[in-house]
């Protein structure tokens, strides 16, 4: 155990995965229980902006969500969520970026940074 916690705390890439992994299983199982059938993508454009997670609900209607491990966020961070809604124009919902902070804040029209934790949280 006292070996993982020292190799989590050196490789952020590693921590990094480890949590994009995470954030797309509770997504998957939180999915698993809603009443529409929603169906999980990962989106990269011709120039690299990537999205880790992109969901697609009724209507074609697209949500992005980027997973970051660190605590604090940046408007670089919704580059690709930026480009998901260029690409896919009115059918975009909504973009988030899941990160280890405290605090949810709005970073332009349909784009939010929100605490990984509120995935598990009740209102």
């Amino acid at each position: 155990m006292r070996l993982s916690r020292i190799l989590l705390r050196t490789d952020r890439g590693l921590l990094g995965q480890l949590t994009e992994t995470f954030v797309y299983t509770e997504l998957r199982r939180q999915a698993s229980g809603h009443h529409q059938n929603l169906r999980f993508f990962h989106f990269r454009d011709k120039d690299g902006a990537e999205v880790d997670i992109v969901i697609k609900g009724r209507g074609g209607l697209v949500a992005g969500v980027e997973v970051k491990a660190g605590s604090t966020v940046t408007n670089s961070d919704f580059g690709g969520l930026r480009k998901l809604a260029a690409a896919t124009g009115e059918r975009f919902a909504a973009g988030v970026v899941l990160y280890d902070g405290e605090i949810s804040a709005g970073f332009g029209h349909r784009l939010r940074a929100v605490p990984i934790r509120r995935l598990w949280e009740t209102a």
